[in-house]
Parts: C-alpha cells; structure tokens; sequence
C-alpha cells in the first residue's frame, strides 16, 4: 500500500500532533519514530537507506497511509521517489524554540549520560524488548550527528543546519505537493491540503516536553509505548 503522505519536518515541529491529526483525517495508521521503538526490526530498512541501498519501503510501510517524523524525514529524498503522488508536509517552527525544545528532549534523549547508560544496561540482560530497542537507541544518536554534526551544544552550527535543511525542501519538493506548515495553524490549512473537511474536535496538541520524557523513560524500562 503506497504512503499517501509524507512529512519531512524533524522532531519537535509538532510531528506527533500532525501523527495524530493524520491519523483522525483518514491518513492513518501514521508511521513515526515511535512506531519503530514498537518494531525494532524495521531498524534493518533505514540502515539499508543510510547506506544507500534500496530499503523494502513497501514492507515496512504495511498497513500505514502517512509517515512522519525521523527516521522517515531523513530519507525523504528516496521516499519522494518512491511515493510520488504522495503529498508533502513540512512542519516548522520558529528555531530558537525548535532548538530550546530539542535540548531539553531529543538532545537529552538521545545521548544519555553515564548514569542513564548505566541503568539501560542493567535492565537489558532481564528485558528482550529492552535489548531490540537498543539498537534504535543507537541509531538515534548516530542521526543527529549525521544531521547537526558532533557537537549538539553548539547552537548556532546546529540552528544553521536546521534552517538549510528547511530551505533544501523549499526547493526540493515540487509545490503543488508541499504545505509547509505551523501545527499551530490548526486544522483549516491541513485540511485545504489534503481536500477533507474540517473536523469539529480540537486540533491535537501531543508529546509535549513532559510526555516526551516519560515516554523514553518507557523505551528503556520495556514499557508499551503510548504517547499522549
């Protein structure tokens, strides 16, 4: 089943509320980085794609229409070949904000300190769901290097990086299959996009900062993830 929509925003630009919002819309289920915590064997794909083999796309993607967030929006390139009709959104944000957001959950998350280190590796010799996610660990550690380089603290290198990354897309991605998009913005633009109507319920505000770090605390205790 091709994808019918692609998001090619990174994390906290609202990739979860959009996740949600899709999912509402009829564009569900939604791929996102959480769904790879849930099967970490679809690890094995997006290695393929970094490496710059041709990933099974359509077996990972089974029984999903939309698919956001990282891993995916990393490969958008390929994706966007692969999924040509599929239209494009790419949400954004303000970059200092983006940046204050990911120092406190994505940085924080994926580049642990010793003493979170250390408790993942007491839980894994007792937990298999543990030992599969913690190769996901890994890679989302290797991503933002690959993305924003080596040094995270680093604002204005990794600000820079975010702004071309944007104005790549821009130029990329043919028009008439981009929204470039503010999830503050709500429903109407999302919903003028994708040519649905308007639903009557709030638009979804999910995986805000607190949501976000119980959540990785679940990842590496081997809880189900369920994120709000």
């Amino acid at each position: 089943m091709a994808l019918k929509v692609l998001g090619t925003g990174l994390g906290r630009t609202g990739t979860h509320s959009l996740k949600i919002a899709l999912e509402q819309l009829g564009f569900g289920k939604c791929y996102h980085m959480f769904e790879l915590f849930s099967n970490p064997e679809g690890l094995v794909e997006f290695e393929k794609a970094e490496k710059g083999q041709e990933p099974d796309w359509d077996k990972l993607f089974t029984g999903y229409l939309s698919a956001v967030d990282y891993p995916v929006a990393r490969y958008y390139k390929q994706l966007l070949a692969k999924y040509p009709d599929a239209k494009v959104i790419h949400t954004t944000r303000d970059a200092e904000a983006w940046y204050a957001s990911c120092v406190e959950t994505i940085f924080w998350a994926s580049k642990p300190d010793a003493g979170r280190i250390l408790r993942l590796m007491v839980k894994m010799p007792f937990s298999s769901t543990v030992r599969k996610r913690f190769p996901v660990l890994k890679y989302d550690g290797k991503l933002l290097d690959w993305e924003f380089g080596r040094d995270l603290k680093n604002k204005a290198e990794v600000i820079k990086r975010f702004n071309q990354r944007n104005e790549e897309i821009l130029k990329l991605v043919p028009k008439e299959r981009l929204l470039v998009y503010n999830v503050a913005d709500g429903w109407e633009p999302l919903c003028k996009f994708l040519n649905v109507p308007v639903p009557t319920t709030p638009f979804p505000k999910s995986n805000v900062r607190e949501s976000f770090k119980e959540g990785v605390k679940k990842i590496a205790t081997g809880e189900p993830l369920v994120m709000h």
